[in-house]
């Protein structure tokens, strides 16, 4: 059986996952609840923090084609820092989904490193010691993998620490086009369409009432957005 924990030796996170479109009368309800029964991420800034990500996907765009199809076995790579700032941590992930459950793997990237791979200079990947950036090196080699498109948004986190549950917020989603000098913070990005604001809940392995209750949203059903599929809307 699958553990629904963090595998610190492995940089492996297992998770169960709900994700809501929301308006923004839901966040301030909702925020209102959570910060009755929650504590903010300490990591955030203001009670906030920046995301910029650059996903990859091959020639056929089948990370893309499996979301949209709603493929039930599925996996996304992805390049990551925060709050303007990639000299201070950057994360390679790589995020699948089986049967509703989120696994994310990740790996630590210097900035010459990830520099290195959005420019296609692969080579070194093959040594690291690091399995997924050897795994990354082999679909970039063999598959056709490449970096696609810059996605931005900002994020409001919660934690709850009874069940290891987060909550977030995510809004202002904004696009790179086909832009990938991710680790320019001046690189221009846009709206991307119409998104709204992307209310997440992922736990171990219970959900807590109070947590269930906080959150709820009449009339919202559980959706599966997005952020990269909506990156993509313009090409």
């Amino acid at each position: 059986m699958i553990q629904n924990a963090i595998d610190k030796s492995e940089g492996i996170r297992y998770r169960h996952e709900w994700k809501h479109e929301i308006t923004y009368a839901d966040l301030i309800a909702i925020r209102q609840r959570l910060r009755a029964v929650a504590e903010t991420d300490p990591h955030a800034i203001d009670g906030k923090y920046l995301i910029r990500s650059l996903y990859f996907d091959n020639m056929k765009d089948k990370a893309l084609r499996e979301k949209v199809d709603g493929v039930n076995r599925r996996e996304k790579f992805r390049i990551r820092y925060y709050n303007g700032d990639p000299a201070a941590v950057i994360h390679l992930e790589k995020k699948s989904k089986l049967n509703g459950l989120g696994t994310k793997y990740s790996a630590p990237l210097t900035m010459e490193e990830a520099q290195k791979i959005v420019d296609g200079d692969i080579g070194w990947m093959m040594d690291s010691p690091h399995p997924l950036i050897q795994e990354l090196y082999c679909k970039m080699r063999y598959q056709g993998m490449k970096p696609r498109t810059i996605v931005d948004y900002t994020r409001e986190p919660y934690i709850y620490r009874p069940g290891n549950v987060r909550v977030t917020f995510d809004y202002g989603i904004r696009t790179g086009l086909r832009a990938t000098d991710f680790l320019d913070p001046a690189c221009v990005t846009i709206p991307a369409g119409d998104a709204g604001i992307i209310l997440e809940v992922k736990w171990d392995d219970f959900l807590p009432s109070i947590i269930r209750d906080a959150v709820q949203t009449p009339g919202r059903r559980v959706c599966a957005f997005s952020k990269y599929a909506q990156c993509r809307i313009y090409d």
